[in-house]
């Protein structure tokens, strides 16, 4: 069909802004595309490019010697290694690293294109201002006073809570962090990134399982695996190079692959056994396979009994959830529940994989709770092959999420309590009383859930307060005053790398930014922010660099941290984001405190100094051994790594694993090897070993939360023990194996607060881990369901299923903010929106799609936006395949789509890709861009359709499944 086709009349009508159409073939060439160049991409191995491209064709004169830097994949979380070769500050050739540990030579489409987005010319190439609905060329010295002023004038006026600075998964470690220092310094907490919307649910519900809440072994542990499970995820189109561990697993295994999901995806399509299920019933699909492995005795008992706490009410829930109950709910039958069930037993270690289709929930902290469950109640925990692997999205999205761009903890989820912020405060060497006078003191009791748990009613100082999230920015701006726990409403909303297509309510949003004082987007390309509202003035748009343009750390899911190379200088007036923090800093007061332990250069802050700083301050998850000379040192021999243990083999790393991924305990000079597979008992800690953490105190109501009998290899305590501080090195007798002056930084200190590294050395020299030997626990209490359960999504089309599993009250205060949830379930609105709507990826584009669908070679092969709906939907509507549609969700928004007229959807569900922008309810937007600055290729933001919900722990926005009715154009 035509949207699937690459046609050139798309790619025409693409460019008719920039003067008249052009033919395909002229469209290829102007944009550095040589004929059949789409076509290399697929048929290399790998996806090799290795096409030169003349300096000439960027305005420069190739006269110098090539150079190759060694950089890393900016698009998802496999961190693929990249060889980039560069001719007199041109970049003329790419190709894939062949030996680097992740993609050994595999590039996917995004990959294999990064050179376009470097050199891109869709790019924003000099800081402009909307003025009498004109876009105007300004200084960046106008800009930064400009915007500076008024954002200082409402700080006085409304305080520094009405100022939002929305961060990016898009920057490195060293930006993420020096953004969420710089939010501390402003003073607040109204700071967040794409994590909040992606996989915060995860890390939430992961962590407040057993300890960290991350990936806990690899994509290339998945060799290893015997079974491999997928839920909500299509690691073929979002993650394809990770597909190509999984086929290792398999085929070396002969693992078979399960995947659960409501949509027939490209990846459902390489599995041995496929599971539909109704969107939103992952609890029940979990529970109904863990009733059959209770049934049949085939859970670990002993792994239970030493090494997990509460399953006993596990057993309880489960036991409701009947292989008829299960597919009362679900849709899937009895037979396919119990074969999932089987192979998971049978095949043992099995990996549990999922992504955005498990979170995006108002109930996304228990779908990943019982994700963590399952694995745990057959030993999958701890051993390779096993665990849970959790394919995050962008390239740093688990870097910014570590480094703590977030509205509720401080870098290396410390959280925001006062010891927090003493703890940051001393790495920073700034007055704690100076930081704390930089909030605002005006609070509001109310209920405040996060990772760390809640609180209920009890008023809280600013600086101690959830912030508000990125999902629910628009309340912070269109809710009435008092009903925000904060002095005034969000004034000005700074969007540093974030595309707002990916967010919900669309309308709303819209007004939101319309209501605005100020808009400020900082970005290498303008992203929809700058054409979706009707202001006619007081927006700004600041070019930032691409990662290319820069250099620094990224951390990839797997929590390995990788060093970029610097492949280009900054093009056209662009600048890399931690030199436009400084000049922003500089004009608002601050930056003699941001940067007081880093150099800065030309108004350049050095990188160096920044790794170093959180190298510092990040005990907790053991961020602190990454040094910059041993990343460097592993950019540079990546190919002595073990493609499936991730462990050199010899030479300068010899022992190491790659990324040195975190916890790499102690300082750097400790020489921690980092640690390939959390809670892994079988190896020493100071090998990569560990045990699960003792985050949650040492007993509850007469029960031990220690482990039992279990300890890891090597430890002279064989049992389970609480965290390490100084009084219990004391009563260990371990004291005096610090030094005098590690004696003196860990005097009253523990495992997470001594800044000398003492603590942690001395227990791992015992053969203990640091956070202590506990059970992972099955019984959140501090959660608003301790054990998972189902609940009905708010906009639910079985309203026969809401009285028995109905979702939760009305909160009045929630992160600020009040949040709806049974007020909205109350009402039936399945009568007139009969459609389940779900969303998820294309393999082409990637995020809000603003980047790649600015390049060329992307755009060429996904022009269009579609919905995909099943034979018996359209016939009822009276639709036709390649038709224009409407999609009306369940709030009255609704977008113009092609119809795709398929059976990868069952009946009664339909499925958007969510890369689509610039296009608003059928009117086209491409006028209101930059000249020079619009995508190639523009369509409506599926999410502009999508209604309210989020979720009960972490305001994660639920995109997964909502109500919607479509009908002809």
């Amino acid at each position: 069909m035509k949207l699937m086709k690459k046609t050139a009349g798309a790619a025409a009508a693409a460019t008719a802004n920039a003067g008249s159409a052009i033919d395909r073939r002229t469209f290829l060439r102007r944009s550095g595309m040589g004929i059949g160049g789409a076509a290399l991409a697929g048929f290399l191995p790998g996806g090799t490019m290795m096409r030169r491209a003349s300096a000439a064709e960027q305005g420069a004169m190739a006269t110098g010697s090539v150079e190759t830097a060694r950089t890393i994949c900016t698009h998802c979380s496999v961190g693929c290694g990249i060889l980039a070769e560069v001719d007199n500050g041109v970049w003329t050739r790419q190709q894939p690293a062949f030996d680097h540990p992740f993609n050994a030579g595999a590039h996917c489409a995004k990959g294999a294109s990064v050179r376009e987005h470097g050199h891109g010319e869709r790019r924003l190439k000099y800081p402009m201002k909307l003025e009498g609905g004109k876009w105007k060329r300004i200084s960046w010295e106008d800009a930064v006073n400009e915007v500076g002023d008024q954002m200082l004038k409402i700080r006085e006026q409304s305080g520094p809570d009405s100022v939002y600075w929305l961060g990016s998964a898009k920057h490195n470690n060293e930006q993420a962090y020096l953004f969420r220092k710089f939010a501390a310094l402003w003073g607040t907490n109204n700071v967040d990134h794409q994590a909040r919307i992606c996989h915060s649910t995860t890390v939430a519900g992961v962590a407040n399982t057993w300890g960290y809440g991350a990936m806990t072994n690899s994509y290339n542990d998945i060799h290893n695996s015997r079974a491999i499970l997928i839920i909500g995820g299509n690691p073929t189109e979002a993650h394809p190079v990770s597909m190509l561990h999984v086929f290792h697993g398999k085929e070396r295994n002969n693992a078979p692959l399960i995947v659960i999901d409501p949509r027939f995806t490209r990846t459902a399509a390489h599995a041995d056994l496929f599971v539909r299920i109704r969107p939103g019933t992952d609890v029940p699909l979990v529970w109904g396979m863990l009733w059959h492995i209770f049934q049949n005795g085939w859970e670990d008992d002993a792994f239970i009994k030493q090494r997990v706490y509460g399953m006993d009410e596990i057993r309880r829930e489960v036991a409701k959830w009947t292989p008829a109950e299960v597919e009362r709910v679900t849709g899937a039958p009895e037979e396919m529940v119990y074969r999932a069930a089987k192979i998971m037993a049978d095949n043992r270690p099995g990996t549990f994989i999922w992504c955005m289709g498990g979170t995006q929930h108002t109930i996304g902290n228990n779908n990943t709770r019982a994700y963590c469950v399952f694995q745990l109640a057959l030993g999958n925990m701890g051993v390779s092959g096993g665990g849970t692997n959790i394919f995050r999205g962008h390239d740093n999205v688990q870097g910014a999420t570590d480094l703590g761009v977030l509205s509720h903890t401080l870098p290396g989820y410390y959280g925001i309590s006062e010891g927090a912020w003493k703890h940051w405060a001393r790495v920073w060497d700034v007055d704690y009383e100076w930081l704390a006078g930089r909030f605002d003191k005006e609070s509001q009791p109310g209920e405040y859930f996060g990772e760390e748990g809640g609180s209920e009613g009890k008023p809280l100082a600013s600086m101690n307060q959830n912030g508000i999230p990125v999902s629910r920015w628009i309340d912070g701006v269109l809710e009435e005053k008092n009903n925000i726990a904060q002095r005034d409403n969000v004034r000005a909303m700074v969007f540093w790398g974030h595309a707002p297509n990916s967010q919900t309510r669309g309308e709303e949003m819209k007004r939101a930014m319309e209501k605005l004082d100020l808009l400020v987007v900082v970005d290498p390309y303008p992203t929809v922010t700058a054409v979706m509202h009707d202001r006619t003035d007081g927006v700004y748009l600041l070019p930032a660099c691409t990662q290319f343009e820069t250099y620094g750390s990224v951390t990839a899911s797997n929590r390995s941290l990788q060093w970029r190379d610097r492949v280009i200088p900054p093009l056209f007036e662009s600048l890399p984001d931690h030199t436009i923090m400084y000049k922003m800093a500089n004009k608002l007061g601050f930056a003699d405190q941001l940067f007081k332990h880093i150099q800065v250069n030309n108004d350049e802050p050095l990188i160096e100094d920044i790794t170093r700083e959180f190298n510092r301050g990040m005990w907790t998850i053991g961020y602190t051994g990454q040094s910059p000379e041993r990343m460097k040192k592993q950019q540079q021999n990546w190919g002595t790594f073990d493609f499936t243990t991730l462990k050199a083999e010899g030479g300068p790393c010899d022992g190491e694993h790659y990324g040195l991924p975190w916890p790499c305990w102690g300082t750097p000079e400790m020489g921690h090897p980092g640690t390939p597979n959390l809670y892994d008992t079988s190896k020493p800690v100071a090998d990569g070993g560990l045990t699960f953490r003792a985050r949650f105190g040492v007993e509850r109501d007469g029960v031990s939360l220690l482990a039992d009998g279990s300890w890891s290899e090597g430890s002279e305590i064989r049992d389970g023990y609480p965290e390490f501080t100084a009084d219990l090195l004391q009563k260990l007798g371990w004291w005096d194996d610090l030094s005098a002056e590690e004696k003196a930084a860990a005097e009253g200190k523990n495992w997470k607060t001594d800044l000398s590294g003492g603590i942690q050395r001395v227990a791992i020299k015992h053969g203990c881990a640091p956070f202590g030997n506990a059970k992972a626990r099955c019984v959140v209490w501090n959660f608003p369901d301790p054990v998972p359960i189902h609940r009905e999504p708010l906009y639910t089309p079985r309203r026969d299923l809401v009285e028995q599993y109905p979702t939760y009250e009305d909160r009045k205060v929630f992160y600020r903010l009040p949040t709806r949830y049974q007020s909205i379930q109350a009402k039936d609105y399945s009568r007139d929106y009969p459609l389940i709507m779900t969303s998820g990826r294309l393999v082409e584009y990637e995020g809000g799609g603003d980047e790649t669908r600015s390049n060329p070679w992307l755009a060429e092969l996904q022009q269009e936006m579609f919905v995909e709906i099943n034979p018996k939907d359209a016939n009822d509507a009276g639709v036709r395949d390649g038709q224009d549609i409407w999609v009306e969700g369940a709030e009255g928004a609704k977008v113009k789509v092609k119809a795709l007229v398929t059976r990868r959807v069952a009946a009664g569900v339909v499925f958007m890709p969510f890369h689509f922008g610039g296009h608003f309810e059928g009117k086209d937007l491409r006028d209101k861009y930059p000249e020079g600055a619009d995508p190639y290729v523009l369509g409506e933001a599926c999410n502009t359709a999508f209604t309210y919900g989020y979720d009960s722990v972490t305001q994660m926005q639920e995109t997964k499944v909502s109500l919607c009715r479509v009908y002809k154009a």
